[in-house]
C-alpha cells in the first residue's frame, strides 16, 4: 500500500472516529498515536485543507449544516495540536522549526482556534448569525497567523 494510499485510510479512520465519538468530539483521535511522521504530515495537512474548505462555505451555511462544520472544525483542531510531533518536517512538509521553538506559542493558536469553532458551534445552535459569523472570522485570522510565522511560504 503506497505511503498516500495509506494515509488516506488512516485519515479515513480518524475521521470516522471522530464522528463516531459525537459528544467526545474534544478527545484526540488514539490512531494519531501511532502515525509515522510522514503520515502525521499528510494526516495534518489534509485536516487543514479540511478547515480551509469548510471555512470557504461556512459563511453560507444554517442550522445542522453550520453545526456540522463547526463540529469539523472542533475535531480538526482537536487533533492538530498533536499532528505536529518534533522533527515532522518531512515528505511535503512546510512545517517551519518555529513550530517547535515556540511551542507555547503554537499550540496557543490551536487552543484559540478551538475555542473559535466550540463558540461558532453554540452560535450555529442558537441561531446566532453574528456570532457564527465573527467566529468563522476569528478562526480565518488564526489559521493566516500561524501560516505567517509556521509555514514556508510557497515558492514564487
Amino acid at each position: 500500500m503506497s505511503l498516500s494510499r495509506m494515509t488516506a485510510f488512516v485519515l479515513a479512520g480518524v475521521m470516522t472516529l471522530g464522528l463516531a465519538a459525537g459528544g467526545l468530539a474534544q478527545d484526540v483521535d488514539p490512531a494519531i498515536a501511532s502515525l509515522s511522521l510522514e503520515q502525521a504530515v499528510e494526516v495534518r495537512q489534509a485536516a487543514m485543507k479540511e478547515n480551509g474548505g469548510t471555512l470557504k462555505k461556512a459563511g453560507g451555511l444554517t442550522g445542522a449544516e453550520a453545526v456540522a462544520a463547526a463540529e469539523t472544525l472542533i475535531r480538526n483542531f482537536t487533533n492538530l495540536s498533536h499532528l505536529f510531533p518534533e522533527n515532522s518536517i518531512v515528505g511535503e512538509s512546510k512545517a517551519l522549526p518555529a513550530i517547535w521553538e515556540n511551542a507555547d506559542d503554537f499550540a496557543g493558536l490551536f487552543a484559540t482556534g478551538l475555542d473559535a469553532a466550540k463558540a461558532m458551534k453554540t452560535a450555529a445552535e442558537a441561531g446566532d448569525a453574528e456570532a457564527y459569523g465573527a467566529s468563522i472570522k476569528t478562526i480565518g485570522g488564526l489559521c493566516g497567523q500561524c501560516h505567517e510565522k509556521y509555514r514556508a511560504p510557497n515558492p514564487a
